[in-house]
């Protein structure tokens, strides 16, 4: 497999790129994250969202945790080859660790943060504590 479409992407000097995830249909923003090499290109080979996580310094697959997987419909790249943007079936419904269908609750009116989505699933039920 050639890996040129790996070397169009402009990585920032920590080797990362963000990557937005967009509802296939709705055409909703559900989350921002971030992606390497290896994480775009385990996106690419499995048809479900990988990321990287920078608090974890980990490959992150997306759902892991929560079931609630995004199944990757297509992968695009910005004119500048420095942001990806994947259109993807969100299982579950719930793409935000808060449990709400989008990482995009909170919206400013006038001077303050006003949570305009309910949340969906108590994430206490979503990630059980061993």
């Amino acid at each position: 497999m050639s890996e040129d479409w790996l070397d169009a992407i402009k990585w920032d000097d920590q080797g990362l790129v963000p990557a937005i995830a967009q509802e296939t249909g709705s055409g909703k923003v559900l989350m921002l994250a971030w992606m390497n090499r290896e994480s775009l290109e385990l996106t690419r080979e499995t048809g479900h969202a990988v990321y990287w996580s920078r608090s974890r310094n980990a490959l992150w697959h997306k759902g892991e945790a929560s079931g609630h997987r995004q199944v990757v419909r297509a992968i695009r790249v910005d004119c500048d080859a420095d942001v990806i943007l994947l259109e993807v079936e969100q299982k579950g419904g719930i793409a935000c660790h808060t449990g709400r269908h989008t990482c995009f609750f909170r919206e400013l009116r006038a001077d303050r943060w006003v949570e305009i989505a309910p949340v969906l699933k108590d994430p206490d039920t979503i990630y059980k504590q061993s």
